[in-house]
This record gives structure tokens, C-alpha cells and sequence, in this order.
């Protein structure tokens, strides 16, 4: 696996064409690897602020953003720092603290009447979207736990809702996926479990931008 971290240059045309949907931002990533098709395996998360905003990707494949350079970077200066993944997974031990980063499309299925579809419905306060990630904690391989003035070290930093076309082909059908960025502090209670959540995303969406899970030094 890699980890893969491409700054975008936001004053750029290409750059802010891609970041008003999450549909081309999609392409664009799947566009890195030769047969453009991920199955699902592909992760991706834009964390967007002060000074920079960057894409990061983590794939089973190295991929090639020449063409992200070109559109949304720094052509002449600057490319994106590719890492192997592998030594961060097997560094994860039981009891270990880290700083985390998610964004996530946190949402609920309702139950429906037999042989019906439930309905996906989204979370939408941040109380919701809290507890929606508290709740998946434990089986993500990890517990989230209490600050110094108590209550569990998590905030969600930032929502918002992305709204795109599918495809050329389905033209007038519009997607909606709520999104929801956390950081706070996690505990590593089940190792295996985490790394599959690292290399495997949380939740729904993950073509559009969510499930990506990323660590950091406390």
C-alpha cells in the first residue's frame, strides 16, 4: 500500500475546476493508475485550509498525478511525495495513541417493509455525526478517549454537503452526500482491525471523497 500526498494550487483554474466536485475529483485520482479502475481499493480525502490544500490518496498501487500537475499544481516546481504505507501498518501496536483525521459520509439505514430497500438517511448535527463515529470506533480496531476536561477527544471540524451529476449518462439525476471532517486522538485496542479501516476506508462514499482514515505522531 501507499500514501500518497499532492499539494493543490488552488489559485489555479484546472484546480478549482476539479475541487467544486467531487465526481471530477474522483476521475482525476482514478486517472493516476493505468487501468483507471480501482474497484473500490482506491481511498482519497482533500483536507482543504491555511496555507494548503492537499489531496491525499492511499492506494495498493503507486500512482502517476503528472496530470494533476499539470492541471492543479505547480508545474515547474513542485510534484507529490509518495510513501509505502507498510511500515506505519506494522508499527500498530495495542495501546498506542495517535492524532487522526477522517472524513466521512456518517449516515443511517432505515429499515423497510419486505422485500423494500431501506433508506439511507444522513446525519446532520454534529451531535449526530459524534456519535455515529463513536459508535463504529470499536470495531474500526480502536476507542477514542477522554480529554483532560473530559468528554471524548474528537471535534468535527468541518460540514458540508456535495452535490453532483453521476454521469454524463444519467444527466438530471443529482447525488447528495453529506460529508463531516474529524480530528481528534484515538487508542489502538485491535491493530489488525484499524489497519484494514486504513487501508480499507469507514463508511460510505469512499469514491466520492470519504472513508479515509490518516494517522499522525500525537
Amino acid at each position: 500500500m501507499f500514501l500518497t500526498r499532492f499539494q493543490i494550487n488552488t489559485t489555479r483554474r484546472g484546480a478549482r475546476f476539479l475541487l467544486a466536485s467531487q465526481q471530477r475529483m474522483h476521475a482525476a485520482v482514478l486517472a493516476g493508475f493505468p487501468s483507471g479502475d480501482d474497484r473500490g481499493r482506491t481511498l482519497w480525502r482533500v483536507d482543504q485550509g491555511s496555507p494548503r490544500t492537499d489531496l491525499f490518496i492511499v492506494s495498493p498501487d503507486r500512482p502517476d498525478l503528472t496530470h494533476l500537475v499539470e492541471q492543479a499544481g505547480w508545474p515547474t516546481t513542485a510534484t507529490w511525495d509518495t510513501a509505502d504505507y507498510q511500515p506505519l501498518l506494522d508499527r500498530l501496536e495495542q495501546g498506542q495513541r495517535w492524532a487522526f483525521r477522517l472524513t466521512a459520509n456518517p449516515v443511517r439505514s432505515l429499515p423497510a417493509g419486505p422485500g423494500q430497500r431501506g433508506q439511507v438517511k444522513a446525519h446532520v448535527s454534529v451531535a449526530q455525526q459524534q456519535d455515529w463515529l463513536m459508535r463504529r470506533a470499536e470495531r474500526c480496531g480502536f476507542t477514542i478517549p477522554d480529554g483532560p476536561h473530559g468528554g471524548p477527544q474528537v471535534v468535527v471540524k468541518e460540514r458540508r454537503t456535495a452535490r453532483f451529476q453521476r454521469s454524463h449518462a444519467e444527466r438530471g439525476r443529482e447525488v447528495t452526500v453529506v460529508m463531516a471532517t474529524y480530528d481528534g486522538v484515538l487508542e489502538v485496542t485491535d491493530p489488525a482491525a484499524l489497519r484494514a479501516v486504513l487501508t480499507g476506508g469507514v463508511g460510505r462514499a469512499k469514491a466520492y471523497g470519504c472513508g479515509l482514515l490518516t494517522l499522525a505522531r500525537v
